[in-house]
């Protein structure tokens, strides 16, 4: 009877492990980045015991003196080896306390998970996709990434780990000519926030986000004066910034 119930058990175990399997062929969503912000960890604990000579690399458009702030920016991973599948996990964090900041627009063969990007399939070596930068000066800002140099035998025995980040990015301040200046009222609000931007400015984008630069609420206004409805946003510090005429203005508000 014992022998009965283990042969079932071992049946309904073989879904779920090809289950598992074929979840990691698309990258794990929890954080495996190499990364301080996730405890340095990556898939080495599973995926182990290969040799492909491999290597990674990290290569972005930001310029050497710092990001713009709310700009989007071209990230490549790219990993060098001679497996026959690859797989990667990438985040970008602030060095001084290792917290995500920016978003993530997913390429071909890339997928997001939360604060992360990974790969959605094995046949490639080589992934870009794009980071949107936070709205606001958030320090120092680094990308980390781990690698799968794998062997394709459906297992992860035989495969090889690697990880590699980036320098620090720093934030790049706006020249004065490029500020936009405007008042916002009341500040803590509760359901609205009164806009009044200046005379010369008779439209703008109005972007609110929250302080790791996710993008909650876009619209556009077309008048000095425009009162914009907060009440959705859940209490805490949000990022108001206005596009106006090739000039940005920027102001943190409180939701209560």
């Amino acid at each position: 009877m014992k022998k009965h119930y283990f042969f079932k058990f071992i049946l309904l175990m073989i879904p779920f492990s090809a289950f598992l399997l074929m979840s990691n062929s698309t990258g794990r969503d929890d954080g495996r980045t190499g990364s301080p912000g996730d405890s340095n960890v990556t898939c080495s604990s599973c995926h182990s015991g290969g040799s492909f000579g491999a290597s990674i690399s990290i290569t972005t458009d930001i310029p050497s003196g710092g990001y713009q702030t709310s700009t989007q920016y071209a990230i490549s991973v790219n990993i060098s080896s001679s497996a026959s599948a690859h797989g990667f996990q990438l985040a970008a964090e602030r060095t001084s306390d290792d917290v995500k900041v920016g978003t993530f627009t997913a390429g071909t063969g890339s997928r997001i998970t939360g604060s992360r990007v990974t790969h959605s399939g094995t046949s490639q070596n080589s992934w870009s996709f794009q980071w949107m930068s936070p709205a606001t000066d958030q320090g120092a800002v680094k990308f980390y990434a781990a690698g799968n140099a794998a062997n394709g035998n459906g297992t992860t025995s035989g495969d090889q780990i690697v990880t590699t980040s980036t320098g620090a990015f720093t934030v790049l301040g706006l020249s004065r000519e490029l500020q936009l200046d405007f008042a916002m009222y009341p500040n803590p609000s509760t359901a609205y926030v009164a806009i009044q931007l200046p005379s010369e400015i008779s439209k703008a984008e109005v972007n609110i986000y929250d302080l790791t630069g996710r993008l909650l609420k876009m619209t556009t206004i077309t008048s000095e004066a425009h009162i914009l409805d907060v009440q959705g946003l859940s209490t805490g510090v949000y990022v108001l910034q206005i596009h106006a005429d090739g000039k940005i203005g920027t102001q943190q508000f409180i939701k209560n």
